[in-house]
C-alpha cells in the first residue's frame, strides 16, 4: 500500500493486525516460494508461472500473479506461498485481510490459507488449502460456465458469494477494480462448529463493507494450524487451455479474532 507506509505499520501494530506482505519492500520476493508442480507446457517451458513485484503508475507495489505468460499453455499447478506471520492455532478465530484485483479474464485461480508445510503444500496443491476464494470465468468438467463471480469452497464443489440486498450472486468480479475481502476463519474442531469461514467484501457492487457469505467450509477439514498464504492457478489443458488471465495482490494481513476494520489509515 502506498500511502503512507510508515503509518500504516504503525496503524497495523496497534491493531493487532500481522503483516503478511504489502509488496513495497522490495526484497519481499525473496520471502516467496514457487513451485511448478504439473508443468505440462509444450514445448517445455521452465518455471513458466509469472509472479512478479509490479508498481503501479501511483508508485504502489502489488504482486502479480499468473499461471504463465501469454501464449504459454500446460502449467496446471502454478503454487506461490509464504508463511503466516504467525499460526492460526486449532480453537481459535482470525481474520484474514487481503485486496486483490483480476487483472483479465480469461483465468482460473484459487487463494487462502494451508495448513500444510512447504513439501505438503506442494505435494497436494489444490488440497493444500483450507479456508479459500476462487475466481475464475471456465467452464467446469460438467458443462457449467462460470461468470467470474467470486466463490468460496462448499462440500465438494464452490459456491458464489452472494449480495444479501438481492437474495442472488453478486456480480462478476470487474477486472480492474480493487477488491477488499475479510475471511473471519473458525479453525476450532468440527464437533464445535469450526473449519469453517464467512467472506465479507467491498469493492465494485458493493460500495460498503458486506457480508457476501456465512458459512463457507474449509477445503479438507484436516483441524491443524494454518501456517501458510497460498495462491494457486492453473493454464488448463494444452488441448484446451483456460486463459492466462492475472490477478493482483496487495495488503496481505492477519488478525487474532474476528476483526471488521481496515489494518491502515485510509
Amino acid at each position: 500500500m502506498l500511502t503512507s507506509v510508515y503509518s500504516v505499520g504503525v496503524e497495523a501494530e496497534a491493531t493487532g493486525w500481522r503483516l503478511i506482505d504489502d509488496f513495497e519492500d522490495p526484497a519481499s520476493m525473496n520471502h516467496w516460494i514457487k513451485a511448478d508442480t504439473d508443468n505440462q507446457t509444450e514445448p517445455h517451458v521452465p518455471n513458466p508461472q509469472v509472479t512478479e513485484r509490479r508498481q503501479q503508475a501511483n508508485g504502489n507495489h502489488y504482486l502479480l500473479k499468473k499461471p504463465a505468460a501469454d501464449g504459454v499453455v500446460g502449467n496446471r499447478k502454478a503454487l506461490t506461498y509464504k508463511k503466516l506471520p504467525e499460526p492460526v492455532e486449532v480453537g481459535e478465530i482470525y481474520t484474514f485481510y487481503g485486496r486483490f484485483q483480476v487483472e483479465s479474464f480469461p483465468n482460473n485461480h484459487i487463494f487462502g490459507l494451508s495448513d500444510l508445510a512447504p513439501k505438503g503444500i506442494e505435494q497436494h496443491a489444490y488440497n493444500a488449502f483450507e479456508p479459500s476464494l476462487r475466481i475464475t470465468d471456465k467452464a467446469e468438467s460438467n458443462g457449467d460456465k462460470n461468470d467470474g463471480t467470486l466463490m468460496v469452497k462448499l462440500g465438494k464443489g464452490y459456491d458464489k458469494v452472494v449480495n444479501p440486498e438481492t437474495g442472488q450472486p453478486a456480480q462478476p468480479l470487474a477486472p480492474g477494480v480493487w477488491y477488499q475481502v475479510w475471511m473471519v476463519m473458525d479453525n476450532r474442531p468440527r464437533n464445535e462448529g469450526g473449519q469453517r469461514y464467512d467472506v465479507f467484501l467491498k469493492g465494485g457492487e458493493f460500495t460498503q463493507q458486506t457480508k457476501v457469505y456465512s458459512g463457507a467450509d474449509y477445503r479438507m477439514k484436516r483441524q491443524q494450524p494454518l501456517i501458510y498464504f497460498l495462491a494457486n492457478c492453473n493454464t488448463g489443458p494444452v488441448k484446451k487451455p483456460y486463459g492466462n488471465g492475472g490477478v493482483r495482490y496487495d495488503d496481505l494481513y492477519l488478525v487474532k479474532g474476528k476483526v471488521l476494520s481496515s489494518p491502515f489509515v485510509q
